[in-house]
């Protein structure tokens, strides 16, 4: 028999309580999630109000109701402040919020599949291998795809990334955490010093720079004309795992329970690992690598929800959404005027908290062992 995974804090937290009914009943639920959807409203007005020229939330909600048709208060604000929430700032919330709803996911999908609670896409270099991909395509200029040359590229190199990473940490049927955080930051770093190559390189200095500030992380730049893949791809995502999420709970059990009640594992996780893979190519090439929303959201929402993926899902979703939100504005106003790449705020808030989960999951091991 196969040893089981160790350092899987995902699987242990999952006990037969929280796959079946989660801390919280159906009510629980549906309060959890009315809650969080007023969070994003609220955060998306706010996102809409604050930065260099503050819009009243009044002015702000006047502005997109007017924009859809619907005027039902009296347009008293100026072209400009129009021109701020429409144009402006509207598109940057969105998003942040499809890129942190997207994020999230697929960092809970993720430590399911791998049965790893460190696993997401920034730690185990996929979001390495999709800036790598994005970033040949704009410093060669080559665009056989078209306008979705780059999303392709970032998809390539995100799944040869996930792929490489999974084939190196796993050895004899198992993966710990350590040999899988390992292979990833090995991996990664590999893959960023040919991203660095490739703009040293390069004779076109100002794009250079350019992408260099986009490696960074950030939602600064987005038009309208640019958010339909990101919204695609996460909507398709969120759906497929949606009606995959049993598929996920059997994982937590192990790979032999999983085979033992009819899942065929291999496929399962090449299929997912593709899908996958085309929602962080896509997110990152629309706003850059992000790191530490898939690894916190899904702990903190397992936290109030349990581990059924059936309700971790659409909560974790809404939190990323939430939580990218508020970095943006956090982002925009902290050293105003100048702007602080969105990724260099989730990096702070997610380095201790990736600290922290390494700690328990040594604990644990420990308290095991001692028993």
């Amino acid at each position: 028999m196969t040893a089981p995974v160790t350092g899987t804090a995902v699987a242990r937290d999952a006990g037969p309580e929280k796959r079946d009914g989660g801390r919280t009943g159906p009510a629980g639920l549906a309060v959890t999630l009315i809650v969080l959807s007023a969070l994003l409203v609220a955060s998306a007005t706010a996102g809409l109000a604050i930065g260099s020229v503050q819009v009243p939330p009044g002015q702000v909600w006047g502005i997109v109701t007017h924009a859809l048709g619907a005027d039902w208060a009296e347009a008293d604000w100026s072209r400009a402040r129009e021109t701020i929430v429409l144009d402006v700032r509207a598109p940057r919330v969105l998003l942040g919020a499809v890129a942190g709803a997207g994020l999230a996911v697929v960092g809970t999908a993720l430590q399911a599949l791998i049965r790893n609670p460190l696993a997401e896409p920034y730690l185990l270099g996929v979001s390495s291998g999709a800036s790598l991909g994005a970033v040949a395509v704009i410093v060669s200029g080559v665009t056989l795809f078209g306008p979705v040359s780059l999303s392709v590229a970032a998809f390539t190199g995100a799944l040869g990334a996930l792929l490489l990473v999974y084939a190196t940490a796993r050895t004899g049927g198992r993966i710990t955490s350590a040999r899988l955080v390992l292979s990833g930051v090995a991996i990664a770093a590999v893959l960023t010093a040919v991203l660095d190559l490739l703009l040293l390189t390069t004779d076109r200095g100002n794009e250079a720079r350019a992408v260099l500030a986009w490696t960074l992380g950030g939602l600064g730049g987005v038009s309208w004309d640019t958010l339909w893949l990101p919204g695609i791809a996460l909507v398709a995502g969120v759906s497929v795992l949606m009606v995959q999420a049993r598929h996920l709970n059997l994982l937590l059990a192990g790979e032999e329970a999983a085979t033992t009640m009819g899942l065929d594992v291999a496929r399962f996780r090449a299929r997912m690992f593709v899908l996958l893979s085309l929602v962080t190519g896509v997110l990152v090439a629309a706003c850059g690598p992000i790191g530490f929303v898939g690894l916190m959201l899904p702990h903190i929402v397992r936290l109030v929800v349990g581990g059924d993926h059936r309700r971790v899902l659409p909560t974790a979703a809404l939190g990323g959404a939430v939580f990218l939100i508020w970095a943006d504005i956090a982002a925009r106003v902290v050293a105003a005027p100048m702007e602080i790449p969105v990724g260099v705020l989730t990096a702070l808030c997610g380095g201790p908290f990736f600290l922290w989960l390494m700690r328990r999951d040594a604990r644990r091991t420990t308290d095991r062992g001692g028993a």
